[in-house]
């Protein structure tokens, strides 16, 4: 059942002011045509999301792409580090061998160079010499 109404209670009025204009008569309405578009803001917000996603979307594929690019390079690097490796494993080598006392002597008895007391020979006549 409704609530009982007080008879002393005045109806609700509509009081105009400067943005809505005077109250409206309960009459009936005339269609007016609308010369003002509205804004409909579930499709500017829809396009605001769409273009937010956009851009995230973008940065993520340029930190994979500089991703690939610092693992390509870092892969190069590998490559060069491991010729280094290796490059300076024969290096040890080859210092270890040319500071070896009968390396030394060889090589200077190809040169001709003879040890303090011995005696040089030149033996000449040799067919194919």
């Amino acid at each position: 059942m409704p609530p009982a109404k007080s008879a002393t209670a005045a109806p609700p009025r509509r009081k105009g002011n400067a943005r809505t204009g005077p109250p409206r008569s309960r009459g009936r309405r005339t269609a007016r045509p609308r010369t003002t578009k509205r804004i409909r803001w579930d499709k500017v917000g829809r396009v605001a999301l769409l273009v937010v996603l956009l851009a995230v979307v973008g940065l993520y594929l340029q930190q994979g792409l500089s991703l690939f690019s610092v693992k390509n390079q870092a892969d190069q690097q590998r490559g060069i580090v491991q010729r280094l490796i290796t490059q300076n494993k024969q290096l040890a080598r080859q210092q270890k061998a040319l500071n070896d006392p009968a390396t030394i002597q060889q090589d200077a008895r190809e040169l001709g160079m003879v040890m303090p007391g011995e005696r040089p020979y030149v033996v000449t006549g040799l067919p194919g010499h």
